[in-house]
């Protein structure tokens, strides 16, 4: 899902990388192939990364909208921003690494304020989902793309979009910014690169500026436009007041289909791409020195030319094309799909790239761009552990210990305790497997029919079978561990036995198997599975039935029928009562084994049953789904246990140890994953109550914002999302002016005792306030307030009921009265007072608190202004005392290093007189 992309850690560019694997954000050392850091995310994928312009933090987007920004010197995840109700797109940092703004599939991009931790507004627009946002370093402006064929420009300083792109007919999958901000590039769904020129309008409307300055950048036919012209076209089309962009030409890819990664270095000198294959293409941006060379050069030789062919000087001025300034530099082939990619040019001007592709392997690869000829050279490749392609089968060793999972192109043996990858030995689609009886030889069966037998110790391929014509969907161990049966798509049973044969090549006898007998049904074979008792073999069929046949004589016992859909895995218990079917028409049904009766059906997933399998010794079993949930289930209370969510698509299979105590499952979203019983007791009623407060958080994050009175829906929002964190924060607030209410109210009660009593009365002191070490009650609502996060204080403002906004705001005189928390306060003092203002203007009891209000804080806010402005004055002194030491030294040295440099020079003059 996610964007793979170049992290400077150690201080070091261009070495480590920053890859999503999962939920987490794995940082790998390309050279050593090592794992250096792991920032640990939550629950959901990871969708789409972002450096810092200095290189200390990642910012990570997630499948949900939640964007967490991580410290690469910690690894720790110091702020988190709630924006967005759907996966992060597109994350960009300007230029100095203050703000970070975000685009997501719910159609909104929102700016984020990196330093004080806060939403600052969302842009609504776009009708589709964000593909890309940048920043322009020089103007306060945005630029973003998205699938509704749309390039947006939006005025940061007024938040709105004042220019829409409308040249494309289909989605813009990527943008890019080159030629210090003149020139924008587009990509969508065919193989051209739109080229854009833009021009900022304060420029052009500069009498001061020189002709040539004027007129770069614009279209050639709107050189000649007076200025007279400029301004009548700008009252007529008012949006190109701050920018106009229009189209140069087009620079044409190689590849035909659309567009998936569109980027450019950092310096902007180099833009590369790719589509949905395997080349990324690179092209050279020349600067505006090296344009004006090339223009040089091509005038000498059409004057040359002109001179040759005896005429006048060529009256025209030579032009030069786009594809002259824009220069296809080397194509990248990759070993697989490139899914996204990530550049950095040093400064030899070697360029390093690094892929990511779509099997799951990280290359990197080196362009040496002085070459007459560059060559891309792959520098290091990480391969490590895991499958290139989806798991379809997994397999648990007797022992408990080793795990086999088996993939479209080889079959791995993972030991358990470590996790780590022992065994990796080649194969074809494998669908199905098993261990051998004794754990030393594995059988895979495969999507062409045929039975693999391999040997652990030596890791390599003993024998293959030509099992069945069609596919070998599934395989089951004899009771009596003989042998075993298969199931394929060629609409037969097979029983296999094992047996040991001499060996051509060496003295000792090894392990094979004989086929035995077959049964021959109606329709493709799904699942097999044998009965503990070694009497039946239950059969799951193409036609939705589940047939139970005894073993000995192969005569028909009982026909499971109910389901819609095929049945595509079942497990029959260790006592052999019952039998327990998953369908691809999501329920699981629970059976009796001696009559064949349904006992319960149960709707088990939101999609496809994969794949379940019972608990040893016990009438407990799992099941898989293609919902991504993995949920244990009692058959014989018909009762839901519990649900493990880690995966975050279809899980395939899954596989449990002879003992009960492991799970192991696989998923589409390419990670194994092992579950561990733990000795805790599980109590039903608590799973219930986390369900029910999951489900409940899920509905607040899908409710509608609450409405600001007097406010339309526009273009700009709040940052912020309602949340289950935002509702319990203002609820904290609410609680504590509550307690501040009680307390004064009880300190006037003992105000007016001591008076009638004529002495002084001890006070009982609230616990709370003596937990925090006996504060007043106005101090408790600050520190309760000064909790609530940066990124949440809008939202929980908005939801705080307005009766408790009069005490907030008396409250907030005293504070600012007192110089406590200013900036904070005015943050909280102006949003309410904006999404309030009706009734606080309509409350004669308010007028004098916003009166003192207005005093104070004015003072208060000049006052921080002067703190703030002494103390860059200051440091601004520093650094340029700093800097002035700095030169003397580096003088100072450079004359020490030339004396130095002079009494080697005489000393070897010395030598050389000495020896003749």
């Amino acid at each position: 899902r996610g964007n793979a992309a170049f992290v400077p850690l150690r201080g070091e560019r261009g070495r480590c990388v920053a890859v999503p694997a999962c939920e987490h954000v794995f940082v790998w050392d390309t050279r050593k192939g090592e794992k250096v850091l792991i920032l640990k995310g939550l629950k959901q994928e990871v969708s789409c990364l972002c450096p810092s312009p200095d290189g200390l933090h990642l910012a990570v987007g997630y499948e949900d909208g939640s964007i967490r920004v991580f410290s690469l010197l910690s690894g720790e995840a110091n702020i988190t921003f709630n924006g967005h109700k759907a996966a992060v797109t597109a994350l960009q940092y300007d230029h100095l690494g203050g703000r970070l703004v975000s685009g997501s599939k719910d159609t909104d991009v929102i700016v984020w304020d990196v330093i004080n931790e806060s939403g600052l507004y969302r842009l609504r627009g776009h009708k589709d989902a964000v593909t890309q946002v940048l920043f322009l370093k020089e103007k306060n402006l945005l630029v973003t793309s998205g699938k509704d064929t749309l390039v947006k420009w939006w005025d940061l300083d007024t938040q709105h979009c004042f220019k829409t792109l409308v040249g494309h007919r289909t989605e813009v999958w990527g943008m890019a910014l080159i030629s210090e901000e003149k020139r924008l590039i587009t990509g969508s769904a065919d193989s051209e690169l739109r080229v854009w020129d833009i021009t900022y309008i304060q420029e052009v409307k500069d009498p001061d500026e020189p002709e040539s300055k004027k007129s770069k950048g614009s279209s050639p036919g709107a050189e000649e436009n007076t200025e007279e012209d400029e301004t009548l076209e700008l009252d007529e089309h008012p949006e190109e007041r701050l920018v106009k962009c229009s189209k140069v030409g087009s620079i044409m890819r190689e590849g035909r289909d659309r567009i998936v990664t569109l980027a450019t270095d950092r310096t902007g000198k180099i833009l590369a791409c790719h589509g949905t294959d395997a080349v990324l293409e690179v092209f050279s941006v020349l600067s505006e020195e090296e344009v004006q060379k090339k223009l040089e050069k091509k005038m000498k030789k059409a004057k040359k030319k002109a001179k040759q062919n005896s005429e006048e000087e060529p009256e025209r001025s030579v032009e030069l094309s786009l594809q002259d300034e824009i220069q296809r530099v080397a194509n990248v082939r990759a070993s697989s799909k490139i899914k996204s990619f990530d550049l950095i040019l040093s400064p030899k001007g070697e360029l390093k790239i690094v892929l990511l592709l779509q099997n799951n392997i990280i290359e990197s690869y080196n362009l040496n761009l002085s070459a007459q000829v560059p060559q891309a050279v792959r520098a290091s490749r990480i391969t490590i552990g895991g499958h290139r392609s989806d798991v379809r089968t997994l397999a648990f060793s007797s022992d408990n210990i080793a795990i086999l999972s088996a993939a479209a192109e080889s079959v791995k043996i993972w030991n358990r305790l470590t996790l780590q990858c022992i065994r990796t030995m080649d194969c074809e689609y494998a669908l199905c497997s098993l261990f051998v009886p004794g754990d030393r030889q594995v059988i895979v069966g495969t999507k062409t029919g045929k039975l693999q037998l391999y040997d652990l110790a030596s890791g390599s391929l003993m024998e293959t079978l030509n099992a069945h014509d069609g596919a070998v969907w599934s395989i089951a161990l004899s009771p009596d561990q003989r042998g075993f049966v298969t199931g394929g798509a060629d609409k037969c049973v097979k029983f296999w036995e094992f047996e040991l044969v001499k060996d051509e090549s060496s003295v000792q006898k090894r392990l094979s198997v004989k086929h035995v007998r077959i049964l021959q049904l109606d329709e493709d074979v799904l699942c097999v599975r044998y009965s503990p008792n070694h009497k039946l073999l239950a059969v799951s069929l193409l036609d939705c039935t589940v047939k139970i046949f005894y073993i000995d004589t192969l005569k028909f016992f009982l026909s499971l029928y109910g389901h819609k859909l095929p049945v595509l895995c079942m497990d029959i218990s260790y006592d052999g009562t019952l039998i327990v079917t998953g369908s691809a028409d999501r329920n699981v049904k629970i059976w009796g084994l001696d009559f064949g009766d349904c006992h319960r059906s149960l709707f088990a997933h939101d999609d496809s049953v994969m794949y379940l399998q019972f608990v040893a010794k016990s009438h407990l079993f799992f099941t898989a789904g293609k919902d991504s949930k993995i949920k244990q289930w009692d058959a014989d209370k018909f009762e839901h246990i519990q649900t493990l969510e880690g995966h975050h698509q279809e899980v395939w299979c899954l596989a449990l140890s002879p003992n009960g105590d492991y799970v192991v499952s696989a998923s589409h979203d390419k990670s194994l994953r092992l579950w561990e019983r733990t000795r805790e007791p599980l109590v039903l009623e608590e799973e219930r109550e986390m369900q029910r407060e999951a489900e409940y958080e899920e509905s607040v994050a899908k409710e509608e914002q609450p409405v600001v009175a007097g406010e339309t829906q526009g273009e700009i929002g709040l940052a912020g999302k309602k949340t289950i964190e935002t509702i319990k924060a203002a609820e904290r607030i609410m609680e504590a002016i509550e307690l501040y209410r009680e307390e004064m109210a009880k300190l006037m009660e003992h105000k007016a005792i001591c008076k009638a009593a004529g002495k002084e009365v001890p006070f009982p002191v609230n616990p709370i306030l003596r937990a925090y070490g006996n504060i007043t009650p106005s101090a408790y609502v600050l520190e309760v307030f000064k909790k609530v996060k940066s990124s949440e204080l809008e939202e929980s403002l908005l939801v705080l009921p307005f009766s408790y906004v009069p005490d907030l705001l008396r409250l907030f005189n005293e504070y600012i009265h007192l110089g406590l928390e200013v900036e904070l306060l005015c943050r909280a003092l102006l949003f309410l007072l904006k999404i309030h203002f009706g009734q606080i203007t309509g409350n004669h009891m308010l007028v004098t608190v916003i009166e003192n209000l207005k005093k104070t804080t004015i003072s208060r806010v000049s006052e921080a202004r002067d703190v703030l402005g002494f103390n860059m004055a200051g440091l601004q002194y520093l650094k340029r005392e700093i800097e002035a030491k700095d030169e003397v030294t580096f003088f100072a040295d450079a004359t020490d290093r030339f004396e130095e440099k002079k009494r080697k020079r005489k000393k070897k003059e010395k030598m050389v007189l000495a020896m003749l």
